[in-house]
């Protein structure tokens, strides 16, 4: 967790500013009357609401509070997990209060293997136990633990036995983070797949692969990575470029008799939507680069059904071009223009070249110092040398395995190679340091 500012005062300090707040500097402190809330406020955040906080906060209107305890909610809020940061104020003798807060990193909640229950009803529970829960839960904290122990209860309320953990992961396909609440304990086997669209059903390479999840233990994680790897493409290569493929439907199958059935059957929902077909496609912000090469690099042809994973790949080979130039931090920005009219689809292309870099320092680590002179003699670029980020990258690809092309004869033994490009000391110059580890 971030550590937490929350604000402290020394004891004797806070004990003194009590008192002067107060008026009762001559009282004694038994008889001294703490503050009554008039206002209580809350600022900074963008996830949470102020009358959210305000309810965690457990404070309102004509409560007498102490120092003590604002201080003790401050740190309340902090050990949530929501709020990277925990800062308060007040005004007005003390009577009107403010928490200014921070958000922290927090993640879209995803149900692994619950297939007994649907998405509102796990919502549901855990919106119960935890009523500023909004679909989305810290990487730590109380909070997080918090919705763990909501769905352990309605586990145990339905009399399913299990462990529920909980893991920070990259959703499939995205590099988007989601927080992955699973179970731990039950055997669940995904007894089939099906789909609700002509295209995936008929699909024979989707035939050949339903083995990657039948048969195997049921998981959305696992499914939704099938999807990923899958059936998008099938849908992105026959042109139908805004598919929408919503999460898998589970339904228990098997014997009836048994309490709690041990095999699922997945009903994956699909509305396919048109099969658009190329219309313009534009460019703007470039001059580095002139507009025939770049037409020259889109292989596909206007008027014909849109392959979406060739055009991703169109986009990578002008990010390639780019780099082969030296603009090595050049960004693409395709933007789609639909017509469902006629099913087209148009592309204007954004794009922003950055700075020329040129070759800086070759730094190498963990190499012989033979095998390191046989990679500097094969390294074409000099230093000045207009930066080619496509030959670098091409290199580093090479250098995955040792390679004879670069190596030679020499005895060369390394389990991976790890390489970082880094803006070198000289204006315009990029240093490439390359560690080779055992």
């Amino acid at each position: 967790m971030t550590i937490m500012r929350v604000r402290s005062v020394p004891v004797f300090a806070l004990f003194s500013a009590m008192l002067v707040s107060f008026g009762a500097l001559s009282a004694p402190p038994a008889f001294a009357q703490a503050p009554i809330l008039s206002q209580i406020h809350a600022t900074g955040s963008r996830n949470y609401s102020e009358a959210q906080i305000v309810t965690l906060a457990a404070l309102k209107p004509g409560d007498a509070v102490t120092r003590e305890r604002v201080q003790a909610t401050a740190n309340y809020l902090s050990q949530l997990g929501i709020f990277s940061r925990v800062n308060w104020s007040t005004r007005d003798a003390d009577t009107n209060l403010t928490f200014q807060v921070e958000d922290a990193p927090v993640a879209p909640v995803w149900f692994d293997n619950f297939p007994w229950f649907s998405e509102k009803e796990l919502l549901d529970s855990i919106n119960m136990a935890v009523p500023v829960f909004n679909g989305l839960a810290p990487e730590d904290g109380s909070l997080l633990d918090d919705i763990t122990q909501s769905l352990t209860l309605l586990l145990q309320t339905n009399r399913i036995s299990g462990t529920v953990e909980h893991t920070l992961t990259a959703k499939p396909g995205s590099d988007d983070q989601v927080m992955i609440f699973r179970v731990k304990g039950p055997a669940l086997t995904i007894a089939s797949i099906a789909y609700t669209d002509a295209l995936a059903q008929q699909s024979p390479k989707l035939e050949d692969r339903k083995t990657d999840i039948v048969g195997k233990s049921f998981s959305r994680f696992s499914i939704e990575m099938f999807l990923a790897e899958q059936v998008r493409p099938l849908y992105l290569q026959s042109g139908h470029l805004q598919a929408k493929v919503s999460p898998p439907e589970p339904r228990f199958t098997g014997n009836p008799d048994q309490p709690l059935p041990s095999e699922v059957s997945v009903t994956i929902p699909i509305e396919a939507g048109p099969a658009y077909k190329l219309g313009e496609v534009a460019w703007s912000g470039n001059s580095v680069v002139a507009r025939p090469v770049l037409d020259a690099l889109v292989t596909a042809k206007p008027g014909g059904v849109v392959d979406g994973m060739a055009m991703t790949a169109i986009w990578q080979r002008v990010q390639r071009e780019y780099a082969r130039r030296g603009y090595a931090e050049a960004k693409i920005d395709p933007q789609p223009q639909y017509s469902d009219a006629d099913a087209t689809v148009a592309y204007r292309i954004a794009l922003i070249e950055g700075p020329q870099y040129h070759m800086g320092k070759l730094v190498i680590t963990g190499l012989s110092l033979d095998a390191e002179r046989s990679l500097r003699v094969a390294w074409k670029l000099a230093p000045g040398d207009v930066f080619d980020g496509a030959y670098v990258e091409d290199t580093l690809v090479k250098l995955e395995k040792p390679t004879p092309d670069i190596f030679g004869r020499l005895p060369i033994h390394y389990s991976q190679v790890g390489h970082l490009l880094a803006p070198g000391d000289a204006p315009g110059t990029m240093d490439v340091m390359i560690d080779f580890q055992r």
